[in-house]
């Protein structure tokens, strides 16, 4: 059992991404590390800090709910994306870690899917 964000355009060959339920909540910490903080310490991840703490574009997608919370808006996506797609577009080594390089892949094809929900004007789902 897993995790796929997708376009919510109805059309069934769009883009996706997907994770394990914790391969998206290591990829999350991954990104929060990214933005300087970690996300073991924020409210409703077992720590207590407010996410009124914190000043990221990722908000949106770093405290939301796995599975059952809302859609992300195409302006919540807008918001998301220069940010991920700065995090993406980072400079790689020869010798990159696989994990690193596998965090940098789910975040291109990440930025796709939010390119392509920007674009159409419909929101991100997760399913």
């Amino acid at each position: 059992m897993g995790l796929v964000l997708f376009p919510g355009d109805d059309d069934t060959n769009s883009p996706d991404v997907s994770w394990s339920y914790t391969g998206f909540g290591v990829f999350r910490r991954w990104l929060a590390q990214a933005e300087g903080f970690e996300l073991d310490e924020m409210d409703g991840f077992g720590g207590q800090r407010p996410w009124s703490d914190v000043s990221t574009t990722l908000a949106p997608l770093l405290n939301h709910p796995d599975d059952d919370g809302p859609d992300l808006t195409p302006n919540q996506c807008a918001t998301i994306l220069p940010r991920l797609q700065e995090i993406a577009d980072q400079p790689q080594e020869a010798s990159i870690e696989p994990l690193l390089q596998r965090h940098l892949d789910d975040a291109r094809q990440f930025v796709v899917v939010l390119q392509l929900c920007v674009e159409r004007d419909v929101d991100l789902l997760f399913g």
